[in-house]
């Protein structure tokens, strides 16, 4: 059974978190709730989590607040923030949201389609991302063990050439959500999200090509992808 992804949801008004909930409860994944900056700092110490819905304005550390307090951490530091806000105060507000690492920024009332699609897509790469970093694994212990056997039922090569496939796969749709981005005319967000998710990917592929045969020494460090 493949595991959920958890989503966080932070906002100071319970009738929004209940929103939210009924928008995103499609997906089927764990939602978790934080009334406060604050106690979503701490939601993020135990637990990790595909995306992040953060409300911009609330009392005492604000959603700004947050997201630097969550960029600073290297355990959190790449998870996708995305800001909601029920003010509009310009270009510069906006900018302020993209500075503080969001991917997205999103007014309210927001439409409820958009929101669970754009969230749906970081949920999508972050299970596809944990399949990968599995599946790499089991695949260079087997190489460290002398290349003996097969791993889940596929010899080295064959589960190398999947997990490639896979990778690829992600690739492909990560370009489509910069361009989904692009297309709503939201530059920064596309800018955000591509540098994002390709330090993500670059990673990734650099695991997977350090295993490729010719590559290196037997037990060569591969890169660990958070």
């Amino acid at each position: 059974m493949v595991q959920k992804a958890k989503i966080l949801l932070v906002d100071d008004r319970p009738e929004n978190l209940l929103a939210l909930e009924a928008i995103l409860s499609a997906l089927d994944q764990t939602l978790v709730r934080a009334s406060s900056g604050e106690e979503a700092l701490k939601a993020l110490l135990t637990d990790d989590f595909a995306v992040i819905l953060l409300d911009v304005q609330m009392p005492g550390m604000d959603g700004f607040e947050t997201a630097a307090h969550i960029k600073r951490r290297e355990r959190t530091r790449d998870i996708p923030i995305i800001f909601l806000t029920a003010i509009n105060h310009g270009p510069h507000h906006t900018f302020r949201g993209y500075a503080a690492g969001a991917v997205d920024y999103i007014s309210k009332p927001f439409d409820p389609w958009v929101l669970r699609a754009k969230v749906s897509v970081f949920v999508e790469l972050y299970m596809k991302n944990c399949q990968l970093r599995e599946q790499a694994a089991l695949l260079r212990l087997q190489l460290e063990g002398g290349g003996k056997g097969a791993v889940g039922g596929k010899e080295p090569a064959g589960l190398l050439a999947e997990l490639s496939a896979r990778l690829a796969a992600v690739e492909e749709q990560a370009e489509a959500l910069s361009k989904q981005l692009d297309d709503d005319s939201a530059d920064a967000a596309a800018v955000a999200t591509a540098a994002h998710l390709e330090r993500k990917l670059t990673g990734l592929r650099r695991a997977l090509d350090a295993l490729e045969p010719g590559a290196g020494a037997g037990g060569s460090s591969v890169p660990a992808q958070n």
